[in-house]
């Protein structure tokens, strides 16, 4: 059992290292306390994008709507110290940030608007939205790094 699980892993280092190693996102220099920073606005961007979704399961869209302006939408950006983090930024993952931040305010818009349309075209709406700001967070992750 243990030979076999010691087996297991070996192949699995033996896959993944190399794999890692062909990393090709660009990597981003920074001090050490605004990387801290940045990992941890990002980490709340994930619990955030979580919390709109329980909202939007629970049925809650003024919530998910109110959630998404609050803490990722363009009146967060005092709130994520996002004056001294955009200039440690390559400008790419400056403009991909950005993009996060008008996407959430488009989001609690859409929202609101899907209540003035039949309910599927309103889902859409919704769903469309809330793609954008999923698609921002992947466009970074896929194209930077920290260190």
């Amino acid at each position: 059992m243990i030979r076999k699980t010691f087996a297991a892993l070996a192949v699995f280092l033996w896959l993944a290292v190399p794999a890692m190693a062909d990393d090709s996102r660009q990597m981003v220099e920074m001090p050490a306390m605004m990387r801290d920073h940045m990992l941890a606005n990002m980490r709340d961007h994930l619990r955030t994008l979580d919390q709109i979704l329980a909202e939007l399961a629970k049925g809650d869209a003024k919530s998910a709507a109110d959630t998404a302006e609050s803490r990722l939408g363009m009146s967060s950006l005092d709130a994520h110290g996002a004056e001294h983090m955009a200039p440690m930024m390559p400008p790419g993952m400056r403009d991909i940030g950005t993009s996060l931040h008008h996407a959430a305010s488009r989001f609690a818009i859409a929202v609101h608007d899907a209540e003035l349309e039949p309910p599927e075209q309103g889902a859409r709406m919704v769903f469309a939205a809330l793609r954008e700001m999923t698609a921002a967070c992947e466009a970074c992750h896929a194209g930077y790094r920290l260190r």
